[in-house]
């Protein structure tokens, strides 16, 4: 699939929506639980340091990432990010490009490491892509994240020096 990875618009916001509403609804990675909607939606997008859309030759959306600073202060100059992609896209080698791009933008916006604090343990797919593009594991939290269902999963805090 020929996906371009570009700085999102406010136009791009419905379909963003609809994607990152589609994880948080899924309810295995995203620590969110609360929907996004038209005004919700576009100040999230906003407020980002850096936020970006997989957009295919066909002008879908198929994914998005949002990047910020993980903490403040003398912990500023580290990073922090999430990913989405459309479930009728998984396995299309989007998060990849997503993640490339981000890791490209976090170092351009001046941070020096990304912080991933809470990878679901579960999330094999995410987990991989990660230690193959050079992430290295911190540990393991037992039971820091909630499931969906009630249940609780390990996560699994990821590190990378841009």
């Amino acid at each position: 699939m020929d996906i371009t990875v570009r700085a999102y618009a406010p136009a791009d916001v419905a379909q963003m929506n609809e994607i990152w509403n589609e994880v948080v609804a899924d309810g295995v990675a995203f620590p969110q639980e609360d929907f996004l909607d038209a005004q919700t939606g576009a100040a999230f997008f906003a407020e980002q340091t850096y936020t970006a859309v997989a957009v295919g030759a066909d002008g879908k959306i198929y994914g998005l990432y949002i990047l910020h600073p993980n903490n403040i202060g003398r912990c500023g100059h580290i990073a922090n990010a999430s990913y989405a992609v459309r479930g009728t896209a998984r396995g299309l080698h989007i998060g990849e490009k997503l993640v490339t791009d981000c890791l490209q933008q976090a170092k351009a916006h001046g941070f020096r490491v990304m912080q991933f604090n809470a990878v679901v343990a579960t999330n094999l797919h995410a987990r991989h892509l990660y230690e193959r593009l050079g992430f290295v594991q911190l540990g393991t939290i037992p039971k820091g994240f909630r499931m969906k269902d009630g249940h609780f999963e390990d996560i699994c805090p990821y590190y990378y020096e841009l």
